[in-house]
């Protein structure tokens, strides 16, 4: 409906249209990404950008390749907390979002522009 991009937005809608914005632009940039890798006729040149596709190589450790021992020895091992944000419906009942956002099978999907 129209008047939606009138009223005020809370921040945990605004954060919700957010992630659904950039998994919209993020779902793109890996169909542009596969193109470039894929397609040696994919146009690299654009009217201010160029695309290049740059290798490089580094070595990194492979922790599962350890020995068993030194893997499960307490002293290399430390705890990480991680704090996220989830949104999600507050309404179970509600099967639908606004028409800002829209949830498929894939997630969170942008439908207009707001």
């Amino acid at each position: 409906m129209f008047h939606h991009c009138f009223e005020p937005r809370t921040p945990a809608d605004e954060l919700a249209q957010i992630r659904a914005q950039i998994a919209q632009l993020k779902r793109r940039e890996a169909e542009l990404r596969e193109a470039y890798l894929t397609q040696p006729d994919m146009p690299c040149l654009g009217r201010w950008t160029k695309v290049e596709i740059v290798t490089s190589r580094r070595q990194v450790l492979e922790p599962r390749l350890l020995p068993p021992e030194i893997r499960s020895d307490p002293a290399f091992q430390r705890e990480k907390v991680t704090r996220t944000l989830q949104t999600r419906p507050h309404d179970p009942t509600r099967h639908s979002l606004p028409e800002l956002v829209r949830d498929t099978d894939r997630g969170l999907r942008l439908v207009s522009g707001g």
